[in-house]
C-alpha cells in the first residue's frame, strides 16, 4: 500500500491485506478515474504485463487479454497504443485492465466520465452484465442517474461524510411526490381532502390543475381520486411526478451544511 496501517485490520474476501496481500489484491480489480497507464505498448501487452505482474501465466494472460478487450468493445485496437485512442476507448481499456485478473471485487471511480450518452448506457450494461455474474461492484459517481440505475444500494457523501447508506428506492421513497389532477371544471374552492392520509404534506389549485404533494404518491392517489368522486369532480387526467434521486441528493446534503457551524458562517 502507499500507507503503513497505524491500526486495526481489513480483510478482501478472507485475506487480511497485511499479511495475505498479494491474494488480498488478486481479489480486487480496479479503474481509476486517471489515466495511469504505460502508454508506449500496445493495449494488449499492458494487459498481459498487468495479467503477469498478479502471476498469471502468458498463455492464460493472453487470452484474457483477448477476452476483456473484446468484452469492452476494443478487440479491433489490441495492437493500438494507449495515446492513440479516444476518450471513450481510454476508458473502455481501463474497465477491461480492471477485469484482467478476473475480480472478484471491482472497483470503479467515475467509470462513465467524459463520455458520450450512447457509450455510457453501453458501459452501463457491461457493468450490469458483470454484476449479474457475481462481480462485486463499489462505485463512485457524480451522475445520479448512473447510481439510480446501477446501485444495489447508495451511500450519499458530502464534504467526504457519509450522509445516508439505503437503497435507492428507500432514498426516493423519502421525498414527495405531486399527484397532479386535471378535471372536467374548476372547483369553486380546493377540495377538501382533510384526514385523507398522514402522507398528505400540501394541496395548491391552479384553474383545474389540482396538486397534491404527498409522501408515497404511488399509494395515495387512489385515495386522493376516491375523495374527488364523493365530491363530484370530473378527473379527466391524472400524473404522479415522483421524486428523483437527484433531488433527494441536493436536499439531504444542504440539511447537512445548514447544520454545520461553517455552513452557518458562509
Amino acid at each position: 500500500g502507499l500507507a503503513r496501517a497505524t491500526g486495526g485490520s481489513a480483510r478482501v474476501f478472507g485475506h487480511n491485506v497485511e499479511s495475505d496481500y498479494r491474494q488480498a489484491r488478486d481479489k480486487i480489480g480496479l479503474a481509476p478515474q486517471e489515466f495511469n497507464v504505460d502508454r508506449f505498448f500496445p493495449i494488449r501487452e499492458v494487459l498481459e504485463h498487468k495479467a503477469g505482474y498478479h502471476g498469471v501465466p502468458d498463455s492464460t494472460a493472453q487470452d484474457r487479454a483477448e477476452s476483456v478487450l473484446k468484452r469492452v468493445g476494443i478487440y479491433d485496437k489490441r495492437n493500438t497504443r494507449f495515446d492513440w485512442l479516444s476518450g471513450g476507448m481510454k476508458r473502455r481499456f481501463m474497465l477491461a485492465r480492471a477485469l484482467i485478473t478476473d475480480p472478484d471485487l471491482l472497483i470503479l471511480d467515475e467509470p462513465t466520465a467524459g463520455v458520450d450518452v450512447q457509450l455510457r448506457h453501453d458501459l452501463w450494461e457491461t457493468i450490469i452484465d458483470l454484476n449479474e455474474q457475481g462481480t462485486t461492484i463499489l462505485l463512485t459517481t457524480h451522475y445520479i442517474e448512473e447510481a439510480e440505475r446501477l446501485c444495489d444500494e447508495v451511500a450519499i457523501l458530502d464534504a467526504g461524510q457519509v450522509v445516508d447508506v439505503a437503497s435507492p428506492s428507500t432514498l426516493i421513497n423519502r421525498g414527495t411526490d405531486d399527484i397532479v389532477v386535471q378535471l372536467r371544471a374548476k372547483p369553486a374552492a380546493i377540495p377538501d381532502f382533510t384526514n385523507i392520509n398522514s402522507r398528505v404534506t400540501e394541496t395548491v389549485l391552479e384553474g383545474r390543475r389540482l396538486t397534491v404533494t404527498a409522501t408515497r404518491g404511488g399509494l395515495v392517489a387512489p385515495e386522493v381520486v376516491r375523495r374527488l368522486d364523493e365530491q363530484g369532480h370530473e378527473i379527466i387526467d391524472l400524473e404522479i411526478k415522483r421524486t428523483s434521486l437527484e433531488e433527494i441528493f441536493v436536499s439531504m446534503t444542504r440539511e447537512t451544511r445548514s447544520d454545520s457551524p461553517e455552513a452557518s458562517i458562509q
